[in-house]
């Protein structure tokens, strides 16, 4: 092999060490931030079912309140549009 044939090869095979080294060390990173969103995860669902879930109830009698409030919302603006209209310039 001539010289620059055998420097081509060589920087080749350390560019692919580079790289392997690279792609290594990636992964490492991504198990680390896996294992980091699968611990979240857990927290997540305990909090919902400690702290969150008892609320539901709560939750849907004040979301049923509010769909009452929203109801009579246009039956007041229309009465409030009569009142401005018959209001003195």
């Amino acid at each position: 092999m001539s010289g620059h044939a055998l420097l081509s090869v060589l920087l080749a095979a350390v560019v692919v060490a580079v790289l392997a080294a690279a792609l290594i060390e990636v992964r490492r990173g991504l198990r680390s931030i896996s294992t980091g969103l699968a611990a979240l995860g857990d927290a997540l669902d305990g909090v919902e079912q400690e702290h969150l879930k008892p609320l539901e109830p709560a939750v849907r009698a004040i979301n049923a309140q509010f769909d009452v409030i929203l109801s009579a919302l246009p039956g007041i603006a229309a009465k409030a549009a009569l009142v401005a209209e018959r209001r003195p310039r």
